[in-house]
């Protein structure tokens, strides 16, 4: 029992080792937006977005690349889109094609399209 303890010693060594690594430079996926997430504030294409048609409507999920999401409600009233889950408020802003989204710290850049009755801006409630 004794001779014992070093192996496992060295086995819980090794798997602290190992479960450490780096998150990737870019969340896997095939469709990327711009996205500043993780106390970045540079804009990078970085973000995966997934389309979700349920019940409720279209619903986006944009990972993170450390493993992160939010998921995203698409709404027709001008705002583009809001947050479907959490309690933090998405500030939206149309500008040059693009939904400007910012949620807490992060930031994400939709492609976009503009109804004529839409607002120019507005906060998600």
């Amino acid at each position: 029992m004794v001779r014992s303890l070093p192996a496992v010693a060295l086995v819980l060594a090794l798997a602290a080792c190992s479960s450490k690594h780096e998150a990737p430079d870019v969340a896997e996926g095939e469709d990327h937006i711009p996205c500043a997430v993780s106390g970045s504030g540079e804009l990078k294409p970085i973000c995966a977005v997934e389309r979700h048609q349920g019940a409720n409507g279209l619903t986006l999920l944009v990972r993170h690349p450390d493993g992160g999401f939010r998921r995203f409600a698409v709404v027709s009233d001008g705002r583009g889109l809001e947050v479907a889950d959490g309690a933090q408020v998405a500030i939206t802003r149309l500008e040059g094609g693009k939904l400007d989204v910012s949620v807490g710290a992060d930031r994400y850049l939709f492609p976009a399209t503009r109804k004529s009755h839409a607002p120019q801006a507005a906060a998600a409630k």
